[in-house]
C-alpha cells in the first residue's frame, strides 16, 4: 500500500481554524436577523448604549434574551461594551445594519438567510434525484427581504451611480418614455424609477402572481399607480407591446429558458430603444470566482437561483452564470447588435446598455 501522504499541520490547523470562523459566522447572521427583525440594531443607533434591561424595555421585549443577543455581537464584533453591562452599535457598523435604505446595508441578505434554508429537505432531495425547489415552496419573507436587498443599493448605486454612465437613457426618462421591467418581482425598482421619473410610464412583468400583487399594492402605498402598473406574464412567451425602454434586474440568470428571453426581450425592444440589463459582477472564468463573495453567490445558486430554475427543467444557469463574455454571446444570438459595460464600480452587480 502507498504509504499515507504526512499531513501539514498548518495547514489543517488554519483550515480548522476557518471552518469555525464560518460556523461562528452563520450563527451571526442568525443573530443579524433578530436584531434587524425586532428593531435592536435600529434602537442602539438611535437611542445610543443601553444595557439589556434598559434595551428590552424600549422595546418591549424579553430582557433575558436580549442580554444573551447582546453579548452573543459582542462576541462577534458587533457591538461593543464600552462598560461593563452597557452595549454599543459603533457608528462605523450603523450602515450596514441600521440604516436603511442605504448602499450597504445588509438588513435584506440576513432576512433572505432563513427563507432560503426553509425548504431545505426539499433541496436534499433534488440533489438525490433532479429536479428543483420551487418559488412556491419558499416563505414570504424570503420576496420581502429580496426586495429590501436590492432597495438598499438601487437607487445609490443604479439611478444616482450606473445609469448617468448612459446619459441617453436618462435624458430619456426625463422626457418620458415607455418602460418594462421583466421579472419585476416586488416592483421596488419601477416603483424608484417612477418617483425618479414620472414623466415616463412603467410596467412590470412577472410569472409569479404573488409577486405581481404585491408589487401593486407596493405601488398604491408609494403613490405611484397611476404610472406603473404589473402584470403576470410568462415573458419568454413574448411580451404585450414594443417599449423605449426594458430592463431587467438580476433576473435573466435565473431563467428557465434565458435565450428565449432575450428573443423576447429583443422583439419588445424599440428600434431605437435600449435594454438595461443587470447582472451578477462574476469572473469568465469559474476558477477565478474565489473568496467571501463568490462563496455568498454560489450558496444562492444552490439554495435559490440554480434549483428554482431546475425546478422547472430549465438552463440552471446560477448566480455566477452570466458573466460579460455570456452576456455578449447570448445578447449577439437573441439578435441584439451592441453591448456596452457601466462604468459602475460594484462588487455585486455590472449594469449593460444593450442596443438593437
Amino acid at each position: 500500500m502507498a504509504a499515507q501522504r504526512e499531513l501539514d499541520e498548518a495547514k489543517a490547523e488554519a483550515f480548522m481554524e476557518k471552518a469555525l470562523g464560518d460556523i461562528s459566522g452563520a450563527m451571526t447572521i442568525g443573530l443579524c436577523h433578530l436584531g434587524d427583525r425586532l428593531g435592536l440594531f435600529r434602537d442602539l443607533a438611535a437611542g445610543g448604549p443601553a444595557g439589556s434591561q434598559e434595551l428590552a424595555g424600549r422595546l418591549d421585549l424579553n430582557e433575558r434574551y436580549v442580554r444573551e443577543w447582546l453579548r452573543g455581537l459582542t462576541a462577534a464584533g458587533y457591538l461593543e461594551e464600552p462598560e461593563p453591562g452597557r452595549f454599543a452599535l459603533p457608528a462605523e457598523h450603523a450602515p450596514a445594519l441600521a440604516d436603511e435604505p442605504g448602499p450597504t446595508f445588509l438588513g435584506g441578505v440576513y432576512q433572505l438567510m432563513p427563507a432560503v434554508l426553509a425548504p431545505y429537505e426539499r433541496l436534499i432531495e433534488a440533489f438525490r434525484t433532479g429536479g428543483g425547489v420551487r418559488q412556491s415552496d419558499y416563505p414570504d419573507i424570503l420576496w420581502d427581504g429580496m426586495s429590501r436587498f436590492t432597495g438598499s443599493w438601487f437607487e445609490s448605486l443604479m439611478v444616482h451611480g450606473g445609469l448617468s454612465t448612459f446619459p441617453h437613457v436618462l435624458e430619456r426618462l426625463e422626457r418620458g418614455i415607455d418602460v418594462a421591467d421583466v421579472g419585476c418581482g416586488a416592483g421596488r425598482a419601477l416603483i424608484m424609477l417612477a418617483e425618479k421619473f414620472p414623466r415616463s410610464r412603467f410596467t412590470g412583468f412577472d410569472n409569479f402572481p404573488a409577486q405581481v400583487e404585491r408589487a401593486r399594492a407596493n405601488a398604491e402605498k408609494a403613490g405611484v399607480a397611476d404610472r406603473v402598473t404589473f402584470e403576470t406574464v410568462d415573458a419568454a412567451q413574448g411580451l404585450p407591446g414594443r417599449y423605449d425602454l426594458v430592463t431587467t434586474f438580476d433576473v435573466i440568470h435565473d431563467a428557465v429558458e434565458p435565450k428565449r428571453l432575450l428573443a423576447a426581450i429583443r422583439a419588445a425592444v424599440k428600434d431605437d430603444g435600449d435594454y438595461l440589463m443587470l447582472e451578477i459582477n462574476c469572473a469568465d472564468r469559474s476558477e477565478d470566482n474565489v473568496g467571501p463573495v463568490p462563496s455568498m453567490f454560489y450558496g444562492f445558486s444552490v439554495l435559490y437561483c440554480m434549483t428554482t430554475s431546475l425546478a422547472n427543467g430549465g438552463a440552471a444557469l446560477g448566480t455566477c452564470g452570466m458573466p460579460e463574455t455570456m452576456v455578449r454571446g447570448l445578447c449577439a444570438e437573441a439578435g441584439f447588435g451592441s453591448v456596452a459595460r457601466s462604468a459602475l464600480d460594484d462588487p455585486f452587480n455590472v449594469l449593460y446598455d444593450i442596443k438593437p
